[in-house]
């Protein structure tokens, strides 16, 4: 990502750029959510972000699909942008505006 931005970092992409990255970062949710296969481990690690007791119960056991979850407010309230960044996600629309407007 940083090659490519600094390749193309020239081009005015701003809203093609934070599109990318919203997409990104609902992606990297979905395999968060994908990797707590059993509603028991969704619950318990829905807990530990934070949801209380009832919500987690009710959010983890829902049927509703990969990308749905990670596009909802489920992941969006628990794993939010700033625990994102804290575990190394490369925020590409900051990198870009780092480099667009030098």
């Amino acid at each position: 990502m940083r090659g490519w931005l600094g390749y193309y970092g020239i081009a005015e992409m701003k809203n093609e750029i934070s599109a990318w990255n919203e997409w990104l970062r609902r992606r990297i949710r979905m395999y968060i959510w994908k990797q707590w296969k059993l509603p028991r481990t969704r619950v318990e690690n829905l807990k530990k972000l934070g949801m209380p007791d009832w919500q987690a119960y009710r959010n983890g056991n829902t049927r509703k699909g990969y990308w749905a979850i990670a596009g909802s407010g489920i992941l969006t309230h628990t794993i939010t942008n700033k625990r994102l960044a804290y575990r190394g996600y490369y925020d590409i629309s900051e990198a870009y505006k780092s480099l667009h407007y030098l």
